[in-house]
């Protein structure tokens, strides 16, 4: 009975010790990153991004995979089921972790199933017009909007995104009335502003910063919580006078749940050197991003709970559902 006793005990030691190895080998062969985006976009270009400077700090390759699809929910679904040994990755935004389990009934996964890592970058939106719009600043168009008397449109790249739920969000705020118009994507939406279809979009500031720049639209304000350094005079709706308001999204990266600690440990620790270096602040500053300083686990979940609350609302007030 000893002689068995000792056996067991021995094997156990064996067992634990070859674990902590593992754990303190990780990693030791490539990792994945599951981007749910199609590439060339700026999620893609995002991800690898911090794919390439997790892979020098891990010194191991970070191999992004492209599995768009459902509103990034193919892809998310795939890393919900896959093995939680570190080895895959999840590039997370707003509109993954907040928005669609909000907007569908069924979206394939929970939030609860991922934990989610780092928040790598947020990205403002900015609040357009048209020339023939008459107003220069927030405040003028609010203006504009209530003489109108609900006549006026607003352009998205569908119901439920948040460019759209965003726009809900500053009506609200501004008191006024338009109607939105769906487009299939950012082109069409920003021809039918640009035709004066549509009067307003809030859009992402990448693809407006063209036009804004030709002078083809006027910038009214940025969603964020600061200025932008691609758009130094255009102020922020919150210092337009209307301090509550703030709206962005943002890209981040997260792991199955049960991913061991140790590979969490890592993971976060790499991706919060790379928000740090230079050359990555100054990559994604100039696109119109603003890179967020490296968050403990506790700032990512308030920082997470804070952004599902805000969203909450805009959805529950306008009953949108996707279902």
């Amino acid at each position: 009975m000893h002689r068995r006793t000792a056996i067991l005990a021995a094997a156990a030691l064996g067992l634990a010790t070859t674990l902590s190895s593992a754990s303190a080998a990780w990693p030791d062969r490539p990792i994945k990153l599951v981007v749910p985006y199609a590439p060339g976009g700026s999620t893609d270009q995002f991800g690898r991004g911090i794919a390439e400077g997790v892979s020098r700090e891990l010194k191991q390759p970070v191999l992004v995979e492209n599995r768009p699809g459902a509103n990034t929910m193919i892809g998310t679904q795939s890393v919900a089921r896959a093995q939680p040994d570190g080895y895959t990755v999840l590039l997370v935004t707003s509109a993954s972790m907040v928005l669609n389990p909000m907007l569908y009934k069924k979206p394939g996964y929970e939030p609860q199933e991922f934990k989610i890592i780092t928040v790598g970058v947020e990205a403002p939106l900015v609040v357009v017009v048209n020339n023939q719009v008459p107003s220069n600043n927030i405040k003028e168009f609010a203006a504009y909007a209530k003489a109108a008397n609900g006549k006026l449109n607003y352009s998205s790249v569908g119901l439920g995104n948040s460019l759209q739920l965003a726009t809900e969000m500053l009506k609200t705020e501004l008191g006024i009335e338009m109607t939105h118009v769906p487009y299939n994507g950012s082109a069409p939406a920003l021809s039918a502003l640009l035709g004066n279809n549509v009067q307003l979009m809030v859009d992402v500031v990448s693809t407006s910063l063209p036009h804004i720049k030709a002078g083809k639209l006027k910038a009214l304000a940025v969603t964020g919580s600061s200025r932008l350094d691609v758009l130094p005079n255009v102020p922020t709706v919150a210092e337009s006078g209307y301090p509550n308001f703030r709206a962005a999204t943002w890209f981040g990266l997260a792991v199955p749940a049960h991913t061991p600690p140790e590979a969490v440990a890592k993971l976060q620790a790499a991706a919060s050197h790379v928000l740090t270096e230079a050359q990555f602040r100054n990559t994604f500053n100039a696109l119109g991003f603003v890179v967020q300083p490296p968050r403990t686990q506790a700032e990512i979940d308030r920082y997470v709970t804070a952004d599902r609350d805000n969203w909450g609302k805009v959805i529950r007030a306008n009953h949108i559902t996707l279902d």
